[in-house]
């Protein structure tokens, strides 16, 4: 992809839909129409494109979700899972950590496909140890950082808290808007509806990934990338 294509869609992706970053909460986190669906239960999970929570790597451990890959030489990771239910408006929360140089991410609206991996489809928050993994160096402007919209949009202010210490985030989406937030600020805010949301996807790595991000509604992913992780307190309601 061409660089200055990228950071000009970027930057007008952002302008166009108002400041990235604050602690105040905006209109779309307001308008919710249900309760508190406490996500922290394995009969909620399950592998993608299997019908079953795994076997090996996930376990619900004394309030935390954990991930904890094998030693032997012939595990490979793909033990990716997500939410039995699909969510078209709604609002995520959720507390993570991760291991020392750790990577690992958050999907929504992710479509199971066979023969395609998760991102094939599903957008990604980042997590990552932003100090000790060499993703934090690539992409542009930090957009591989903790909180980003995976290889995207940057998450700003970049405010994720050291491996092996508890990140709070949440995303919103409420119809073509999605915002991120971590530790208690917004870090971005984009438009799946505008053409600059277009230009921008054709200026990517996900140029030729015709499903990425265009669901109405899909599923809550969490990802296997090789890395021992924690969640905690995950939560979700539909808006």
């Amino acid at each position: 992809m061409k660089y200055t294509s990228l950071v000009v869609a970027i930057l007008l992706l952002v302008t166009g839909c108002g400041s990235n970053s604050g602690s105040e909460s905006t209109e779309i986190t307001n308008q919710t129409t249900s309760e508190w669906i406490d996500l922290m239960a394995a009969d909620h999970w399950k592998q993608y494109n299997t019908d079953a929570f795994p076997d090996r790597g996930w376990s619900f451990v004394d309030g935390e979700l954990l991930f904890q890959p094998g030693d032997s030489e012939d595990w490979t990771s793909g033990l990716d899972i997500i939410t039995r239910e699909e969510f078209q408006d709604f609002e995520l929360e959720m507390e993570w950590t991760v291991s020392q140089g750790g990577n690992s991410g958050i999907f929504y609206f992710a479509i199971e496909q066979p023969q395609k991996a998760i991102y094939w489809s599903g957008l990604e928050m980042q997590i990552l140890d932003n100090e000790n993994h060499p993703d934090s160096d690539q992409g542009v402007d930090g957009n591989r950082k903790a909180g980003s919209l995976y290889d995207l949009i940057p998450a700003n202010p970049q405010n994720a808290h050291p491996f092996d210490q508890w990140n709070a985030i949440k995303i919103v989406s409420k119809g073509s808007v999605i915002e991120h937030w971590m530790n208690g600020e917004k870090v971005l805010e984009y438009d799946r509806s505008t053409e600059t949301w277009e230009a921008m996807l054709f200026n990517s790595k996900f140029r030729d990934h015709p499903e990425f991000g265009a669901a109405v509604q899909g599923h809550i992913g969490l990802q296997d990338h090789g890395d021992p992780l924690k969640f905690r307190n995950i939560r979700i309601r539909r808006l």
